[in-house]
């Protein structure tokens, strides 16, 4: 299970078939709520970091909306019922709502934790502790405890590859990748997803930030230092912002 580090910039040259799969599956589910902007960003960087990505070039912000906005217009899509069985990913939204619900009261200006609808999920793996692009939520169960599990598919992985995940435990929204002029936002303390490069595996560990080495900027981006302390392990590592990827904040 391999998430892919973020590659160079490169011409983009068209959606991938699962990517297109994707976004006709959130066209029928989602209708002109697509031609959101932050609902298309977070479409854009799921695309930028599933594994079916690799080795190609990135995809940005307008050619999602393009692509949705030229369907919209040949296809215009009729507004359904929403179902009224509680799906997996319903269960999973609405463990994330109750985790979240008591910060909600603390955002500034007022502001509102956002549709969970709109976003994507990670899920820690049992089997090595990191964390996984969620493709699918299958099903779900109760255990005696009272605690839910849910059945999750990975991106880029195969059925065999398929795991029960508790949700309050394991289940959470996806981290956002870190652009080179973002690099403020990350502070001593915070919590971060890390990209950890070994010789036998590359794969996204919760990292806490110790310490930081600001430097200059140049052409190649960011060029700042990050001391980061994995939890699985508590080792130590000095890394780039390109494998940071930062927890959303609502």
């Amino acid at each position: 299970m391999e998430r892919v580090l973020r590659k160079e910039k490169m011409i983009f040259s068209g959606f991938t078939k699962a990517e297109i799969e994707k976004m006709e599956k959130l066209l029928q589910e989602s209708g002109h709520n697509l031609l959101n902007r932050e609902f298309c960003q977070k479409i854009t960087q799921s695309f930028n970091r599933s594994s079916g990505r690799a080795g190609k070039p990135a995809v940005n912000l307008k050619e999602v909306q393009d692509w949705f906005q030229k369907r919209l217009k040949d296809n215009p899509v009729k507004e359904t019922c929403p179902s009224k069985v509680t799906s997996p990913k319903k269960c999973v939204q609405n463990d994330c709502a109750a985790n979240n619900a008591h910060e909600s009261s603390k955002l500034p200006g007022g502001g509102k934790v956002p549709n969970l609808s709109d976003l994507e999920f990670e899920a820690r793996s049992s089997k090595d502790g990191a964390w996984y692009d969620v493709d699918t939520f299958l099903t779900h169960r109760f255990l005696s405890s009272g605690e839910a599990e849910v059945r999750v598919r990975f991106v880029g992985f195969g059925a065999e590859e398929d795991e029960w995940i508790n949700i309050k435990k394991s289940v959470r929204v996806r981290s956002l990748p870190l652009e080179h002029f973002e690099c403020e936002k990350v502070k001593v303390g915070d919590l971060v997803l890390c990209f950890q490069e070994r010789r036998d595996q590359a794969i996204y560990y919760d990292a806490h930030i110790i310490e930081i080495q600001r430097r200059m900027h140049d052409i190649r981006g960011c060029r700042c230092l990050f001391l980061i302390r994995y939890d699985h392990d508590n080792t130590e590592e000095r890394v780039h912002l390109r494998r940071l990827c930062c927890r959303p904040t609502f």
